[in-house]
């Protein structure tokens, strides 16, 4: 980590830059008034639920979009595409009865190593079902084992990976775990490498901790090695995206173990071949090699998700925090939406977060995140819905406290020395909307968008107030068919911060008349009132401009799309 000393004066920046100036945090009628922060209300900050196990049916699906839900992530680590497909069927029944938005996300596996502790022949696949248990005593010796035949047990674990021979050592820690462990559970172990036979392909190890190893699939981290000698696609991700996030017109997939730059260029080929070069790509954060490359990294993804867990497997934890803070001041700078996961891990368990778990959702915000990734939480929690809401709540508490006037001053100089001395034109639209909105206390912004650009750049900028990024839709015409063009690009602004993406009806072409529409839509959900300022980003004839209007008085006609 020395190469990450230089970045210390880094950190500060974005610790000074983000977080709340002691008058605004310090009042104690903040901090004693009851919450006003009511059901209809939601957060700025995004939230995305891992969903299958305990948060598949109808039922629950609805009950996860009402408390807070804007990502549902489908984790292709385990579980067939049939499961999978199913689960996003009643997704959509879920969105058709509330009528919520919600964007897909797929998640790779990746080069991730596993053992699968069930029979092969498993048709109800549940990554987290009760077995019985595999115990380890610390002190006795387990080996890995590349032979898939042989049956799990206190002194043989089959891995599903046989290049894990390649590239483990003596003296190498490795974390053997239940999958999306929680750090809460005595279900994980920690083994010491002591010899490697890679001719029979076997790693002898020592347990240094005592451990009931249960579910049906663990998953194993080798720290600071995972993934060498393997692709950051597997053959199993190739056809998962050809075969499922294809044609389910998935919105984001996330590539799990990024290691640079390349592995994002892959995948969006393999998307682009695959017939959906729309599709966000997002790079997980996960292991050193990703840390070491992350200019490049936030660079070329369209989006970062900090993977805290495995990265806490891969470097000292006291220095998890300074990552955290690099990262998301990275992303912050360069306008890629970014996610924090691993955040209220008890509450897989229990109602209720702890206080320290409630503080680093809170930190979360205030360091600059778009999003809270959860995982256990909601795929196979007690308390899945809770969960989204509890998250939100802490999220709505830190919003209001999170500086906004010096993250936007910082901003601004950063911007220009990107577009090299100068803002683009959509830049310093945004830019100005922002200001604009600060200054005459707006209750939100819109913008009128056919890609949603445009309401990205202005979330960049962080307002205090919500953005609601009008898609003006395009019926185009592909090899195949005729297709209507900005459905994706409404539920993709789903990741951004303050965004709420709404699609405007595409044979309506009366700006004056989309405009009206957004005003009541944001005043069913409680956002304007009559009277309030709205700052509104929109062309007029070939001039694209920043007006302010007063809810209630809108007649301009002359507007079209920006």
């Amino acid at each position: 980590m020395k190469r990450y000393d230089s970045d210390v004066n880094l950190v500060q920046k974005s610790v000074g830059a983000l977080h709340a100036s002691p008058s605004q945090a310090s009042g104690l009628g903040r901090i004693v008034e009851a919450s006003d922060d009511s059901g209809t209300v939601s957060s700025l900050t995004k939230v995305i639920c891992t969903v299958g196990v305990k948060s598949r049916t109808v039922e629950e699906l609805i009950a996860l979009l009402e408390a807070g839900m804007n990502i549902a992530r489908f984790d292709f680590s385990w579980g067939s595409m049939a499961y999978h497909t199913k689960t996003l069927e009643n997704l959509r029944e879920a969105q058709r009865r509330t009528k919520i938005l919600c964007a897909t996300m797929l998640d790779t596996r990746g080069p991730e190593i596993g053992i699968e502790l069930a029979p092969k022949d498993v048709t109800s696949f549940d990554a987290n079902a009760p077995r019985a248990p595999v115990v380890m005593t610390q002190g006795n010796r387990v080996t890995l084992t590349t032979d898939a035949t042989v049956p799990a047990s206190a002194a043989f674990l089959p891995v599903n990976t046989p290049e894990l021979v390649n590239f483990v050592h003596p003296g190498d820690d490795i974390f053997v775990g239940q999958y999306l462990f929680t750090g809460s559970e005595t279900s994980s172990v920690y083994l010491k490498v002591d010899e490697v036979d890679a001719k029979a392909g076997m790693v002898t190890c020592t347990a240094r901790n005592d451990a009931k190893l249960s579910g049906v699939l663990l998953t194993v981290q080798v720290a600071n090695k995972q993934g060498e000698d393997m692709p950051t696609l597997s053959e199993w991700d190739r056809r998962v995206v050809k075969e499922w996030a294809a044609p389910n017109e998935v919105d984001f997939v996330s590539v799990s173990f990024t290691p640079d730059a390349a592995a994002i260029r892959e995948c969006k080929e393999l998307l682009a071949d695959a017939g959906i070069p729309g599709t966000k790509v997002l790079a997980k954060v996960e292991r050193l090699a990703a840390l070491r490359n992350i200019d490049e990294i936030v660079a070329a993804a369209d989006g970062v998700i900090l993977s805290r867990g495995n990265l806490g497997l891969d470097m000292p934890p006291e220095k998890v925090f300074l990552s955290q803070k690099m990262v998301l001041f990275k992303c912050n700078a360069g306008g890629k939406p970014v996610v924090v996961t691993r955040v209220v891990d008890t509450m897989t368990e229990t109602p209720r977060p702890t206080r320290a778990e409630a503080t680093d959702v809170a930190n979360a915000v205030l360091d600059g995140a778009d999003a809270i990734l959860l995982g256990a939480e909601t795929l196979r929690g007690a308390f899945a819905a809770k969960t989204v809401d509890t998250v939100r709540r802490i999220c709505r508490q830190a919003e209001k406290v999170f500086d906004h006037e010096n993250h936007y001053q910082q901003q601004l100089p950063q911007s220009v020395m990107d577009e090299g001395g100068g803002l683009s034109q959509s830049e310093a639209l945004a830019s100005s909307a922002v200001r604009a909105a600060s200054k005459v206390g707006a209750a939100m912004i819109v913008v009128f968008t056919r890609t949603g650009h445009t309401a990205r750049l202005v979330s960049k900028y962080r307002p205090n107030m919500p953005i609601v990024s009008l898609v003006i839709p395009r019926v185009t015409q592909n090899s195949i068919r005729w297709v209507l063009d900005g459905e994706q690009a409404a539920r993709q602004g789903l990741l951004n911060r303050g965004v709420i993406p709404l699609l405007a009806n595409p044979t309506n072409s009366d700006m004056s008349a989309l405009l009206r529409v957004v005003f009541d839509f944001a005043k069913k959900k409680g956002t304007l009132t009559e009277g309030d300022q709205v700052v509104v980003i929109q062309k007029v004839g070939t001039t694209s401009v920043v007006k302010v209007v007063p809810f209630g008085k809108s007649r301009d006609s002359t507007a079209a799309v920006a």
